[in-house]
């Protein structure tokens, strides 16, 4: 049990809970019972907090006795952008506030979710917001979760249960099973609590790593068919961890971070049916530039070589994070390539960063930033070359040309965020070449690719470091296919200097300084659009019904990126309303 009274004190000395570097958080496989102590203030008597932004997830949890707020308004200004939640539960109300971005997957709200503000993104949910009047409150919803895997958790077992014969309790890893077509949280039915589906594995089918295991104790054990248990640490990589047989889980406890030393890729997957990668944390080496950071499949077995992955079990990604920069220099070409086909991406953040503790000099550039482009090297953020590839939340931001390039068919993606690079020194580098297209668009989908769903996606500029530099597309696809279909896509221009001029095709309105956004098209058929634009570079927008407009009626957008705390469709204002009072922990147990 967990019991926190008194005033909460943010330890940057500001006053304010400022959520937008609350990075690589997680709260999983827990309940948590808020009780109001006689003492705490009335702000903070509300509710429970969970203020955070990227790389943070929420997974099967039960909230009781209140709200949960995904901001902290007791200290106002409390900005936040982005989320994900899973196989959750609240019984009282969930407050968005100033949580720009957020992806809710199989959870329940059972008295409501308030507010919006730029994407907010449920599958297979219950109790969130409609999405009837997009883009008033700009909400997308899918009824069911068209496949879902649950990550991998700890729990203890009983007698006869993992191969456990000798009575004792005993640890052990629960899997849960690839579902389709799915509503609510795996672990109730008909208001009952239920077993998730699934399958349990004693603690002894696994390698226990730590930082100093050895590369040939991967290879070994991996050789025998074990699994991969990586404790909290940080890990160099100097030899790839090949994973090549079908089931194999490989899952990380406290954000263990594998950092790519010599420019290896630290982790390899055979494109071979069930693999799960779960809670793993994945750096760029400042030594040398990596090929890939995380490959998922051999390139050379696509297009032509059979696939061996399964649509019923799934390649798994579960909160799988890549970082190029940050706490140290990081260089790599790709930070993740998919080469497989049936590949289940579920809450990832691939992020080259746009600040960190490298020590660059403050003076080249704005704080450092010519020498940060020069130095962190990120081409793409991600590659995605397999079929029938599903991702929910993915997060890729800052790269230094496309953030995402999905050449694989039958593509889909249930809420896309993503950030163009800050820190271009001149339009010659934020160029295309040889097309001369201006700016990489972050979101790009190939030339061959007849089929490919995206909804709720939202692309942000801020070039701090020239703001002259110019973006033509937010988002770029084939014209003239009627399988390519985009819907609830925005682009939006975050604090001041930068320039979007189109959203998807040429098609949409120019955000920059004095028109922020965001902007919103409701759905872009490529099919619709076969030779709008015959160069592939934007012409003057022109007004069709594709455009939605929304700036006038729409609140959240006269705030800064950082500061929007202003709640959709209230003109007045609203008054934030929760915070922790005191909380009670208990493991949940299968």
């Amino acid at each position: 049990d967990f019991f926190q009274e008194g005033e909460f004190i943010p330890t940057d000395g500001s006053g304010h809970c400022i959520a937008l570097n609350n990075f690589w958080r997680s709260l999983a496989n827990l309940q948590i019972h808020i009780i109001t102590p006689p003492q705490q203030d009335f702000c903070r008597g509300q509710a429970n907090f969970w203020a955070v932004s990227q790389a943070s997830s929420m997974r099967r949890v039960s909230i009781v006795g209140g709200k949960l707020s995904l901001m902290d308004f007791c200290t106002n200004p409390a900005y936040a952008s982005g989320g994900f939640m899973a196989d959750t539960l609240v019984q009282g109300q969930i407050e968005n506030g100033s949580q720009q971005q957020w992806i809710s997957r199989n959870i329940e709200v059972q008295n409501g979710w308030s507010g919006a503000v730029w994407n907010q993104v449920f599958v297979g949910s219950i109790g969130g917001l409609s999405d009837a009047s997009f883009p008033d409150p700009p909400v997308s919803t899918v009824a069911d979760t068209p496949i879902a895997r649950e990550k991998p958790f700890l729990v203890m077992v009983r007698q006869g249960q993992a191969n456990n014969s000798n009575g004792k309790m005993k640890m052990a890893v629960f899997v849960p099973s690839a579902v389709a077509n799915t509503r609510g949280v795996s672990w109730k039915s008909s208001g009952q609590t239920t077993s998730t589906p699934g399958k349990l594995l004693p603690l002894e089918d696994f390698l226990i790593a730590t930082p100093s295991t050895l590369a040939q104790e991967y290879r070994l054990a991996l050789g025998q068919g074990k699994h991969l248990l990586f404790t909290p640490g940080v890990y160099n990589i100097y030899d790839t961890i090949r994973v090549e047989r079908a089931h194999t889980v490989v899952l990380g406890l406290g954000h263990a971070t594998l950092i790519a030393r010599n420019g290896v890729v630290p982790l390899q997957t055979l494109d071979a049916e069930g693999i799960i990668l779960a809670g793993i944390t994945i750096d760029a080496g400042p030594d040398a530039v990596s090929p890939v950071l995380l490959q998922i499949g051999d390139r050379s077995q696509l297009p032509s070589s059979p696939a061996t992955s399964n649509p019923n079990h799934p390649i798994t990604l579960s909160d799988v994070y890549i970082r190029v920069g940050g706490p140290y220099v990081g260089k790599t070409n790709i930070a993740l390539e998919i080469n497989a086909h049936h590949v289940l991406i579920d809450h990832t953040w691939i992020w080259r960063a746009d600040h960190g503790i490298e020590n660059f000099d403050k003076s080249d550039g704005y704080g450092g930033d010519n020498e940060r482009w020069r130095s962190n090297v990120g081409v793409n953020g991600a590659i995605v070359n397999g079929n029938n590839v599903v991702a929910m939340g993915l997060f890729v931001e800052h790269f230094q040309q496309h953030n995402l390039i999905w050449n694989g068919d039958n593509g889909k993606v249930y809420m896309f965020q993503s950030e163009l690079a800050y820190e271009p020194p001149s339009q010659m580098d934020w160029t295309q070449q040889p097309s001369g297209i201006l700016g990489y668009e972050a979101y790009k989908v190939g030339d061959a690719v007849q089929n490919h769903y995206l909804l709720g996606g939202g692309v942000y500029c801020y070039n701090r470091n020239n703001p002259d530099i110019v973006t033509q597309r937010g988002f770029a696809v084939p014209k003239g296919r009627s399988g390519i279909v985009l819907e609830h896509i925005m682009t939006r221009n975050l604090s001041g200097p930068g320039i979007i001029r189109s959203i998807v095709n040429g098609i949409g309105p120019q955000v920059d300084s004095n028109n922020r956004g965001p902007y919103y098209l409701d759905r872009y058929a490529s099919i619709d659009y076969p030779t709008r634009f015959s160069n592939g570079i934007s012409a003057p927008f022109q007004t069709g019904k594709e455009e939605i407009e929304t700036p006038a009626v729409f609140a959240a957008n006269q705030a800064e990126s950082s500061g929007a705390s202003i709640q959709k469709g209230n003109p007045g204002g609203i008054i934030w309303t929760i915070t922790l009072a005191s909380i009670s922990i208990v493991l949940a147990l299968r």
